[in-house]
Formats: structure tokens, sequence, C-alpha cells
């Protein structure tokens, strides 16, 4: 039976989330873990502030422990695999907000999650956002997380995870399946301001830094436990550009 069939039954699903979330508590306990540029976020947790957190749709599996406990909302899907981890993600105290930011998917949520985002935002609780989520392209940052800390005048604050020992699934994002017993950093870049002003180009422009500062620091935290990178994928040559041979 398909593992989509599966998650159609509550039970099952209850049973699914309780055996994700002790593997991750589970990994995360039997490994040596290390935070770089955790000022970024403690100052802003330190203060009261909210932001607007940003990392890639693979390296969810880790990501929520570098929160430390706060409180915190995070964007997923509508489908049944977005109901499983939104409830894994509640275990780990972040509420599950559901749709899309993405343009042109007001039809599947995408309007009111991003409402939901910024109430969320003003009441004083963070967000994360994967902004390649949730179909791609792999680390290609689309720009509605953009808009989100445009309207709210919150900052991003892009974060990733890797691990010495993991599995890398065949899926569009190169999902990272963390094993035990390993050494694994958390990294944090620096926060993006866009301000509430920012025409289109600006818009661009800071998707642009965010997508170039998650690929930095995703890159830089493989290399730091020993592992080959994982590549964005490839971006369509513009109309009128042609690849070299």
């Amino acid at each position: 039976m398909r593992i989509k069939r599966l998650l159609r039954s509550d039970a099952l699903l209850r049973v699914a989330v309780a055996l994700i979330t002790l593997y991750i508590r589970f990994v995360f306990a039997t490994s040596r873990w290390r935070t770089i540029g955790g000022e970024h976020p403690e100052a802003f947790w330190r203060a009261g502030r909210p932001f607007v957190g940003a990392f890639w749709h693979g390296r969810l599996s880790m990501v929520p422990l570098a929160w430390k406990g706060e409180r915190g909302h995070g964007l997923v899907s509508q489908n049944r695999d977005g109901e499983l981890i939104a409830r894994v993600l509640a275990q780990f105290g972040i509420a599950g907000i559901r749709g899309s930011t993405r343009r042109g998917e007001r039809d599947k949520g995408g309007s009111a999650a991003t409402r939901s985002l910024l109430r969320a935002l003003k009441s004083g609780d963070t967000v994360f956002i994967t902004p390649d989520g949730p179909r791609g392209p792999r680390m290609r940052a689309a720009d509605g997380v953009v808009q989100v800390a445009r309207l709210s005048g919150c900052p991003l604050v892009p974060v990733t995870f890797a691990i010495s020992r993991r599995r890398l699934m065949g899926s569009w994002d190169r999902f990272v399946l963390p094993l035990p017993f390993s050494r694994g950093v958390f990294i944090w870049g620096p926060p993006i301001v866009v301000p509430r002003d920012a025409n289109v180009a600006a818009v661009e422009a800071a998707r642009r830094a965010l997508e170039d500062a998650l690929n930095n620091i995703t890159g830089e935290a493989d290399r730091l436990c020993g592992k080959e990178p994982v590549a964005p994928a490839e971006l369509p040559a513009k109309p009128g550009h042609h690849a070299r041979a």
C-alpha cells in the first residue's frame, strides 16, 4: 500500500507523527551539534521581535530544532503530506498555517495563508517558510516570502542545517534524511530587510539576496560536515539565450 493511502487514515497518521517525532529527537540527542550565526535570531528573541525565518524544503527535518522552543508558525501545504508535516511541527511547538504564498494559488489558500502569516507576525510570533516549497524548483526562492517580509515590516533570516551522516532522497528537493550518531551544524545568516515601499526591482533584489544567502550557508554547512553540497536546480534558459555546448 502506498504511503499516501496510509496517511488517509487518522490512526495511521498519528502513528506516523509519533514515529517521525521520536526519530528526529533521537537523531538530535545522539549527535553533536553546533550553531553558527546564532546571534542573529537571538537578538530578535531577546527583544521580543518577530522575523520571517526561511530555509530550503530539503532541510525541513531538523531545522525546527534550531528554534530552541521559541513560539512560531510554519507555512505548510494543504495536501495530505502537509497535514503530516503540520502535525510533526506541532510536536515542536510550531503551529502550522496551511496554504501557499505563491502567486496564482489563491484557490489553494494562498491569500488566506498570507493573511494568517501576517497576523502571526503582528502578534509577535516568528514564522518560517520554505521559499522553494512545496514543489520547487529546488533551492530557488519564490518571491512570496519576500512579500510577507515587505508587508509585515519583519526581516528575513535565513537558516539551514547539515549533518555528517545522511541519506539524500531522490525527491525533487533532495530531502536530507539525517542519521543518528553524527556531527551536525545549524547556520543562521544575517537578516535581510525588505522596505515596506519596495518596488518590483527591490523585491527581486531581496529575493535574489535570500536565495544566494540560503545557498551559501547551506553549502557551507554541508562542507563543514564533510559532505558534497547539494546543487540548486538548474533554471531554464531565458528566451533569446542559448546554452553553451
